[in-house]
């Protein structure tokens, strides 16, 4: 019984011991820890993981505007085809400009209805169906930013909804290039389609360009981080000294108000007391007169008023009836008597020009040519 009883108090022991012995963690870098290795994908979700499949229905619906129902009239079949293979069911109805996503019973992956419904949300936001249907994948989300509320003033909204777009769309562009994102700029959202890092980095823009900051600076970061992450030496380190940092300068263009207010010396002494009409009358002379003597003298101001209109009008009129001034006329200048031709040496130089012989030489003068060049290299010999 001892020798029973010491073999089992080893044992318990020793399991014991198996116990406490954790197994310690390999000697790796934090910074091969954090990354995902290059190549690394997550593998699909089959009916072999959930195979009763969901206990509930699960249906989602949207509203879509008029203009778009001619194409999801076209492109429905095939949003439905797509929308089979995951076993759901997608219905489209015209008379309340709805689609509605549900769940089957041969439904087997839990997350794919979210994915439907984020179909039927960009197909709703004027999103073309080849890019909207992107989103069943697994490696691939959407966000669509709300920025109608952001700017309250509509032409400056707008304004800035121009920008970000870009000239002939080039920002937009080059901001699909840089997060590899689909992006769609309509109404008063923006849509976008893409991997998740893309999606963040897309939502920053289109928020800072609502805030007054200009698409070109992130363009900027984006790009140097994008030359960053080529170098594997650089991904555990701290990029802020390699990225810009722009400077915000809200200068004023007016600095000094437009109504400038005098301060006037101060005096305890009131204001002098305005004077009343019947001052200005008994001033003038006119409380005196007759009802009859005022409207003359009021008729006659308002005559003298159009006279000096019309006269006015009158001469605006005749502006275009005058003729402009002329430049007086320069008589040309007589010619000098230095500058005089002499045609006495002109026809002096024509004769000795026509005694000249043009043309070729006659026989007898190469004869004579010939017999004078034999004779010259014979002296030079």
């Amino acid at each position: 019984m001892a020798s029973s009883f010491s073999s089992g108090q080893a044992n318990a022991e020793g399991k014991s011991e198996f116990r406490n012995k954790k197994p310690k963690p390999e000697n790796r870098d934090e910074s091969e820890l954090l990354t995902v290795p290059d190549g690394w994908k997550e593998p699909a979700f089959s009916k072999e993981d959930n195979p009763r499949g969901l206990l509930e229905e699960s249906s989602f619906a949207t509203l879509f505007p008029k203009y778009r129902e001619a194409y999801l009239k076209e492109c429905w079949p095939l949003v439905q085809k797509a929308l089979n293979e995951h076993h759901i069911n997608a219905t489209l109805d015209l008379i309340e400009g709805s689609m509605t996503v549900c769940t089957t019973k041969k439904t087997f992956d839990p997350y794919i209805i979210i994915r439907a419904r984020d179909l039927i949300k960009l197909l709703a936001r004027s999103v073309s169906f080849e890019q909207a249907v992107r989103i069943l994948q697994d490696d691939v989300a959407c966000d669509i930013i709300k920025i109608g509320s952001l700017v309250r003033n509509k032409e400056r909204f707008v304004k800035r909804r121009q920008r970000l777009i870009g000239p002939k769309g080039s920002t937009l562009k080059a901001l699909e290039l840089l997060t590899n994102c689909y992006i769609m700029v309509q109404g008063n959202t923006v849509s976008a389609i893409g991997p998740f890092s893309g999606l963040k980095e897309v939502r920053k823009v289109v928020l800072d360009t609502m805030k007054n900051i200009h698409p070109i600076y992130n363009i900027k970061t984006l790009m140097i981080k994008r030359e960053l992450a080529k170098d594997s030496e650089l991904r555990s380190q701290s990029w802020e000294r390699f990225l810009p940092q722009f400077k915000h300068k809200n200068v004023n263009k007016r600095k000094e108000p437009k109504k400038k207010t005098v301060k006037k010396e101060y005096t305890p002494f009131p204001p002098p007391q305005p004077e009343s009409q019947v001052d200005k009358e008994l001033a003038s002379g006119e409380y005196f007169l007759k009802a009859s003597q005022k409207k003359r003298q009021k008729m006659e101001a308002i005559k003298a008023k159009q006279a000096e209109a019309v006269s006015k009008r009158q001469e605006e009129r005749n502006k275009a009836f005058i003729p402009p001034k002329e430049k007086p006329v320069v008589k040309p200048k007589e010619a000098s008597t230095e500058n005089k031709i002499d045609v006495a040496a002109i026809k002096e130089k024509v004769k000795k020009a026509k005694n000249k012989k043009l043309g070729a030489l006659s026989a007898e003068e190469v004869k004579l040519k010939m017999e004078t060049d034999e004779k010259k290299k014979k002296k030079k010999k």
